[in-house]
């Protein structure tokens, strides 16, 4: 299936940028939203069609199209509407692809037990995937963003060269000396433009680089590098909304304790019944006497989760000022990465992200039933991505050193992984069948299937 046709319901955060990067990718495109002047703005950024309308009536999906589309992506900004209209379409049409975004974690036990009677093949929660980004980010204070792949074993994390770095002015052929355990620079961000290096390359002040490495490894690299990598003890929360609820759900069991602050009172005692064992404060997370008195300058780790953005970046700089070591900030619109990665805000974690990537996974698997992505992260404010493959029966150049074989340009293999060993490629390294292959592109043609990367 070479060719997708899409309809989207649901014109949103993570609708219109599903639109820009689906349609930018050569997929056929219907957007449906009850809002029409959402669906102008939309129209004027890439080429899709756009249906006015309840995306849960039949009619509407009926006139959409919906009997000829391969998959129906439903991200409104109901839950109830989305599980309506993927059991909906999937009833006109039984060969449909279905993906589903649900938020409420109520309905976390029903989707799964009814996942058949709905119709879906895929959900996707994008605070439940930020709040498990922030985890890690927690369990390894240091990185502004870590991605995983072959299983967690392989993990592309991110850094910045500060005044202070031990990285700064080292050529990266010198690396080895000073984080002694082997890791390979793949991608380097230096003011706006991703720069795929090489070993002469010098890192400088403000690089922010991406680094991939054997998940074993990352302690060890902090350590060398002398960046702090004790874990929090005291997690301070500023918002009690869904993924500080999925935050609070997944540390439970880390022994690390939260203080979530919360303005909205029936949401505290909301909290409070979900969460029994947490501190749940009520009140404004944006008064600095309330932040003192709740011990943000004895915090670890703050993290900014409210509904706000601009509030996020507000209490994450004020952290920063009083000296918090650790902060994550959640930025929901997909604003200019320059203008947020010049402010000490920490790690920015953007549920809107996290969730298109895992859809453009799905399409690109329908896409290419043989040989397709088993996962896709996107990195460098968007600049590259970086792809895991299994190589498989079909794939080229098995067993061949990869200094003989000619990659297209701008593709670099950065791990290769064989049952439990992990291997940080050199000229003389090779892949197998059976071998999980990551690769990062920072081209602009997008890489479907791992034949794909060969000249």
């Amino acid at each position: 299936m070479g060719f997708v046709k899409i309809l989207i319901a649901g014109n949103g955060k993570v609708g219109s940028t599903l639109a820009t990067q689906l349609s930018a990718e050569g997929s056929e495109l219907t957007l449906i939203d009850s809002n029409p002047r959402i669906l102008e703005s939309t129209v004027e950024l890439c080429d899709v069609m756009v249906f006015e309308g309840n995306a849960a009536s039949m009619s509407v999906l009926r006139h959409a199209g919906v009997k000829d589309a391969d998959l129906l992506i439903a991200a409104t900004g109901a839950d109830e509407v989305n599980l309506l209209c993927c059991a909906t379409a999937h009833e006109m049409n039984p060969n449909l692809h279905t993906i589903a975004r649900i938020r409420n974690p109520e309905y976390t036990e029903q989707i799964y037990a009814m996942r058949e009677a709905f119709g879906l093949s895929l959900t996707v929660n994008p605070e439940r995937q930020a709040a498990a980004e922030m985890a890690r980010l927690l369990q390894f204070p240091g990185f502004l963003k870590r991605e995983s792949f072959a299983r967690g074993r392989i993990e592309i994390v991110e850094l910045k060269i500060d005044e202070e770095s031990k990285l700064r002015d080292v050529s990266l052929s010198d690396l080895y000396s000073i984080v002694k355990c082997k890791v390979l620079v793949c991608m380097v961000l230096r003011s706006g433009k991703a720069i795929a290096p090489d070993g002469s390359f010098v890192l400088r002040e403000n690089d922010r680089i991406f680094v991939t490495a054997p998940t074993y490894n990352l302690a060890l690299l902090l350590k060398n590098l002398g960046i702090i990598t004790k874990r929090p003890n005291m997690v301070l929360v500023a918002g009690g909304g869904r993924v500080s609820y999925y935050l609070a759900e997944q540390m439970e069991h880390s022994g690390i304790h939260m203080r979530i602050i919360e303005k909205d009172y029936e949401r505290c005692r909301h909290l409070a019944t979900m969460l029994p064992n947490l501190d749940i404060v009520h009140g404004d997370a944006s008064d600095k006497t309330l932040l003192e008195s709740e011990g943000l300058k004895k915090a670890d780790a703050l993290v900014t989760a409210t509904g706000m953005d601009e509030l996020n970046m507000i209490i994450s700089l004020y952290g920063n000022n009083l000296g918090v070591q650790n902060i994550i900030t959640k930025i929901s619109h997909v604003y200019s990465d320059e203008i947020i990665h010049s402010l000490p805000v920490g790690s920015v974690v953007c549920p809107t992200t996290l969730c298109t990537d895992t859809i453009v996974r799905y399409v690109r698997a329908m896409r290419n039933q043989t040989g397709a992505a088993l996962s896709v992260h996107s990195i460098a404010d968007g600049h590259a991505e970086a792809t895991e493959f299994l190589i498989d029966d079909e794939t080229q150049h098995c067993g061949q050193p990869l200094k003989s074989i000619k990659l297209k340009k701008n593709v670099l293999i950065v791990s290769i992984s064989r049952g439990g060993k992990i291997d940080i490629p050199n000229g003389d390294s090779m892949f197998h069948q059976g071998d999980n292959v990551v690769i990062v592109t920072n081209g602009d043609t997008p890489i479907y299937k791992f034949n794909d990367i060969f000249e």
